[in-house]
């Protein structure tokens, strides 16, 4: 770590000299603006005018490259901020179908993304994503809440033997695997341009780490409802071989999944450490809901069975995702004075 030391200018100006190095890197010449930002425990951070103006690109050459690469290498880059990307033939060559289809591909999974400009060798997509259109908070709310459809219409469709209302839990998949991959771009930017957290509700990057890890709990709670889903869609009759009573159980505990895993993003968002204490004492009375469940079943066929289990499970491992959340919470939540904490 360098160290400067401060030089009085005035009777109320103090100064400091700014390292050779970094002025070079960054392009800063006498007469430049920067910027400063006051930030938690002290610390301030000098950002060159660039950070404010410059849209950053990517090529992404396709030569020996799959499809399902390509289509990868584009979330790749969306997830780390580029504005623009550009998916390029070698010289001489033209892209090949599967190559264009995964440009196309990758532009209906991610929020924003659209083909500004397309020739035979190359493709430019653009993000119209702003920051400020957008809170980290909000967003993890909104990947919450579709994580919680999902999971009601997928159990309401194996209580009513309803395929129609599986079909629709699947199809929301894709609109929060958009709101997580989005949630990946903006925690990213904002990480490397400190700036940017302001823009997107923090204030300061402390929280980045913790929301990255929250948003992929919750990516992967929707993948469980999905599972359920698919259970709905591939089961006879579209339903569980259960009595109404067992079936009833079941939709008790998935209300009780609800109700944890809202109140842990809650807390979380809201730094709320009694929300996420409660979320622990909650997660106590329902931890052995699945083995309960099962251990009261009459005798049925293995693959049914088997449903039945599978569905436990996924509701089971969604409240441990949502302790997870609630452990994050408390650690965000601790780390701000309140009735709870004097940081000193």
């Amino acid at each position: 770590m360098e160290t400067r030391k401060v030089q009085r200018l005035g009777p109320s100006t103090l100064a400091m000299t700014l390292p050779a190095e970094w002025a070079t890197e960054q392009n800063v010449e006498k007469g430049d603006e920067v910027s400063l930002r006051m930030g938690g425990k002290g610390t301030l951070t000098v950002l060159p005018e660039s950070v404010h103006s410059e849209e950053s690109e990517a090529i992404i050459h396709v030569a020996g490259l799959s499809a399902s690469a390509v289509e990868r290498a584009i979330v790749a880059q969306y997830v780390l901020g580029r504005r623009v990307i550009h998916v390029e033939a070698p010289e001489g060559e033209t892209l090949e179908s599967a190559h264009i289809n995964a440009v196309y591909n990758a532009e209906t999974q991610l929020m924003g993304l659209g083909v500004i400009e397309e020739t035979p060798e190359r493709i430019a997509i653009r993000c119209s994503v702003d920051p400020e259109d957008f809170t980290l908070d909000n967003l993890l709310e909104r990947l919450e809440s579709t994580g919680s459809t999902m999971r009601n219409e997928a159990v309401k469709a194996l209580a009513n033997g309803n395929p129609d209302l599986a079909q629709r839990a699947l199809n929301r998949e894709r609109q929060a695997n958009k709101i997580f991959v989005l949630l990946l771009r903006l925690i990213f930017t904002a990480y490397e341009n400190p700036n940017l957290a302001r823009a997107v509700g923090l204030n300061d990057g402390f929280p980045l780490i913790g929301y990255r890890a929250i948003a992929k709990n919750l990516e992967l709670t929707a993948d469980n409802a999905e599972d359920i889903a698919e259970i709905a869609l591939e089961a006879d009759d579209h339903s569980l071989n259960v009595d109404s009573a067992t079936m009833r159980r079941i939709r008790d505990f998935t209300d009780e999944v609800d109700e944890l895993t809202e109140k842990s993003v809650r807390a979380a968002v809201e730094r709320d450490f009694t929300a996420a204490t409660e979320v622990r004492e909650a997660y106590g009375d329902i931890e052995n809901r699945e083995h309960d469940i099962l251990a009261d079943l009459e005798e049925m066929a293995n693959d049914d069975l088997l449903e039945v289990r599978e569905v436990l499970v996924s509701l089971q491992q969604t409240t441990q995702y949502a302790v997870r959340n609630a452990e994050i919470a408390t650690n965000l939540a601790l780390n701000e004075e309140s009735e709870h904490t004097t940081i000193s």
